[in-house]
């Protein structure tokens, strides 16, 4: 077994620690939330789109962190060893034009369905059940795949410098985070984001 940088109690402090303490704080931004503001977690409109209310600059953080994969972040790190500094500028030029796109194409959906709370809601009322379907599959497994290349890039990552069980942190990763999804919703995972 080759020499780690970090002990291997720092892996699982780290990954509990970290994730517990992120769990904590978005349970007691929650419950702040709850007793000072209108915004109640167990309301599903709450829940599910943060009652609408939330304002470009988190939604601004939020899909940056959504769209910074780890896959993105090993190919623009290739381009910068293989291009120098002009890699990964052009990488990410070449990589935003679709978030640009994306943002007309949400402000046009908004506008046609102002109620509608995902895609799969306008894809079953225009195209029907079938396509309802189909593309809930594609986007079930598309979260699938991206949620298990995070978690095994970050396991990989802490066991690579600490030397913790791989298996163990992709057990133990993902679990701060579904405390504070469950509890806070839509809006704890964008305040985390």
């Amino acid at each position: 077994m080759s020499e780690t940088v970090l002990p291997q109690g720092a892996g699982y402090g780290v990954v509990v620690g970290i994730g517990l303490f992120f769990s904590a704080f978005m349970l007691g931004i929650t419950a702040i939330q709850a007793r000072y503001t209108a915004f109640s977690p167990k309301n599903s409109e709450e829940f599910t789109s943060a009652s609408r209310s939330v304002k470009p600059g988190l939604i601004a953080s939020g899909i940056v962190s959504a769209w910074t994969w780890a896959a993105t972040l090993l190919q623009s790190s290739a381009v910068a060893y293989k291009f120098g500094i002009s890699g990964p500028w052009w990488y990410g030029a070449g990589a935003t034009v679709q978030i640009l796109l994306f943002a007309m194409l949400a402000a046009k959906l908004k506008l046609n369905a102002p109620y509608a709370h995902t895609w799969l809601e306008i894809v079953g009322v225009r195209w029907g059940r079938t396509a309802h379907l189909v593309f809930m599959f594609f986007g079930l497994a598309t979260n699938i795949i991206v949620s298990s290349m995070l978690i095994l890039g970050g396991s990989a990552t802490v066991t690579d410098l600490t030397g913790m069980s791989t298996i163990a942190a992709c057990f133990l990763i993902p679990l701060g985070v579904a405390i504070y999804v469950v509890v806070g919703g839509m809006r704890s995972t964008l305040l985390c984001d």
